[in-house]
């Protein structure tokens, strides 16, 4: 079973040691706007670049298409 994209960020959080406050700092949200946002797992690609970025992360996104393998 996958991971949400919220469920993905409080597990990069508490391994980082870091509060959702702490990352709502980083990101400069409030911190209720970034709860909102993983309770609701609505997310924008702009708030994911930003977030991987304040977690010390690498962000990716794309699709494969399935019967030729190309990533685009």
């Amino acid at each position: 079973m996958s991971l949400s994209m919220g469920e993905k960020i409080k597990v990069i959080l508490r391994r980082r040691g870091m509060t959702l406050s702490d990352l709502a700092d980083k990101t400069g949200q409030s911190r209720q706007n970034l709860s909102n946002k993983i309770s609701r797992d609505n997310f924008s690609e702009k708030d994911l670049i930003e977030i991987a970025s304040a977690l010390s992360c690498t962000y990716h996104a794309g699709f494969t298409m399935n019967d030729t393998g190309e990533e685009i």
